[in-house]
């Protein structure tokens, strides 16, 4: 019988994580959640509290949730939640992104179906209408319209055939694992709504966000390696926590 795994990497979010996890567990059957692993990159902030917090109140312990460390870097923090992780489906989530109702159920039933791999569309929490217009097109299985806030499910068999996350990146690692995927032929796009923040828009500007995010985008299609791709990163976009 499948179950799944989340994996969620941290580095300050205590804005957002105890609110995510009230929601994973409100919007699922714990029967199907296997563990909820918190993979912290180093946060300076209440975020590893307020997951402390949360396990000792719900010490009922429906849902196994555990806090790991790791080296900062979604690649490094999502590959050590794996290691750990006991599901035979793993689910890669984002601390600002909420899944739909019943989103444990929609992945088993895609899994059963025999799609190993896969997202949810996406909507930014804003009425700004670019945003509105980026969100929409996630609904298409372009490869183009993919990103790690869609949230990424995938069998461990499959993750672990594909190699795991490429630990060069600091940016980008979503979509060079999720086009490995598609070299694969192995995603699907699921029509429910999962809805994320659009902070990183509201700290930069929503196009001169989207400006360096097709640079990076361009960057990469004609060639460019990790580390020209997190330079340019760190210098245009990186948000300081």
């Amino acid at each position: 019988m499948n179950n799944i795994s989340i994996i969620i990497p941290t580095l300050n979010e205590e804005a957002f994580i105890e609110k995510l996890l009230n929601h994973l567990l409100q919007n699922a059957s714990t029967k199907n959640i296997k563990d909820i692993l918190i993979v912290d990159g180093g946060s300076t902030d209440n975020t590893i509290t307020l997951v402390k917090q949360f396990i000792n109140f719900n010490s009922f312990n429906q849902t196994n949730v555990k806090i790991l460390t790791a080296a900062k870097g979604r690649a490094k923090q999502m590959n050590t939640g794996v290691k750990h992780a006991k599901g035979s489906i793993l689910y890669f989530l984002h601390a600002d992104s909420f899944p739909p109702k019943n989103f444990d159920k929609l992945i088993l039933s895609e899994v059963e179906k025999g799609n190993e791999a896969g997202c949810f569309k996406m909507k930014f929490n804003s009425q700004h209408w670019w945003l509105k217009f980026t969100g929409w097109l996630t609904q298409f299985s372009w490869k183009s319209a993919r990103g790690g806030d869609q949230s990424l499910f995938v069998t461990n068999t499959l993750f672990n055939t594909i190699g795991g996350f490429n630990e060069r990146f600091i940016v980008y690692e979503d979509n060079d694992f999720i086009a490995k995927l598609y070299q694969k032929k192995q995603f699907v796009v699921i029509q429910k709504w999962l809805t994320t923040s659009p902070r990183r828009y509201n700290k930069n500007g929503v196009w001169r966000l989207q400006y360096h995010f097709l640079n990076i985008h361009l960057k990469k299609w004609l060639g460019a390696n990790a580390e020209t791709l997190n330079n340019y990163y760190l210098k245009h976009v990186a948000v300081k926590k």
